[in-house]
C-alpha cells in the first residue's frame, strides 16, 4: 500500500473556489470511480496552497484508477478544463509515500 501526497498551487486568489470544486465535484467523482481519497487540506502558511492524499493498494490499482478517472469522458470534457483554469498544473508536486509501522496508516 502507498499514498500519494499531492501538493497544488492555485491561481492567485482562487483557492476557495478550488476547494469548493474539489469537495463538490472532483472528490465525489474520483470516489465514484474507486479512488480512495483520504484527506484534503489548505496550506495555513500559503494562501494559494492546497494538499490532498489518496491511497492505493498497489501500482496496478493506481494505473487502473488513473485510467478510470483521467481517461473518462467527463474528466476530459468537463473536469480537466476547469482544473486548468484554477491551478498552475506545472507546479503540481506528487510524493508517493509508504507508511511506516508506527504511522497508524499502514
Amino acid at each position: 500500500m502507498f499514498y500519494e501526497i499531492r501538493r497544488y498551487q492555485t491561481r492567485p486568489g482562487r483557492r476557495e473556489e478550488w476547494v469548493g470544486f474539489m469537495e463538490e465535484v472532483i472528490i465525489p467523482f474520483q470516489a465514484s470511480r474507486g479512488m480512495d481519497v483520504i484527506a484534503s487540506f489548505i496550506d495555513e502558511e500559503d494562501p494559494d496552497g492546497y494538499v490532498w492524499l489518496r491511497r492505493f493498494a498497489d501500482e496496478a490499482e493506481r494505473v487502473r484508477l488513473y485510467e478510470a478517472v483521467y481517461q473518462s469522458e467527463r474528466w476530459q470534457r468537463e473536469i480537466g478544463p476547469r482544473v486548468e483554469e484554477l491551478l498552475f498544473r506545472e507546479k503540481i508536486q506528487v510524493t508517493r509515500a509508504v507508511p511506516t509501522p508506527a504511522s497508524g496508516l499502514g
